[in-house]
């Protein structure tokens, strides 16, 4: 597989030179090569980005991301892995009953039509029993 410069990395991936530079200096990816005084890592590496992009949208923080790939493959990662993922599902699912929440008061907002926010009972009832919180 041929090799990925930091320019083409963030372009592939979305994210800028700095954050790559930085998730370097976390270890979340590794060592880059220098080639022509540019850092330049295998195309690997664009797997490995994905996952931690995917592993951050789960909520899951750079510590807890780091710590699974500082890990081998072994069974202990796969263990690891499912002690992570098991405790995050439940705020998951939290995060996810707020948005539905959210999602809620959005379509009876303008279902109501009212548009008058300072006397608009969705409104009212959704502060006094925290919905909007």
């Amino acid at each position: 597989m041929q090799d990925v410069g930091i320019g083409e990395l963030a372009r592939q991936t979305g994210l800028r030179p700095s954050a790559l530079r930085y998730y370097e200096s976390l270890g979340l990816l590794p060592a880059a090569r220098r080639e022509g005084g540019r850092r330049v890592w295998p195309a690997a590496t664009l797997r490995r980005v994905a996952l931690i992009r995917m592993s951050q949208r789960a909520g899951f923080t750079l510590a807890e991301i780091r710590g699974l790939l500082d890990t081998s493959t072994t069974r202990g990662t796969t263990r690891q892995w499912r002690t992570l993922a098991e405790r995050k599902l439940p705020e998951l699912d939290r995060v996810v009953r707020q948005t539905q929440q959210l999602r809620d008061a959005v379509a009876a907002c303008l279902a109501c039509g009212c548009m008058n926010f300072a006397d608009c009972e969705l409104l009212s009832a959704g502060a006094a029993d925290g919905a909007w919180a």
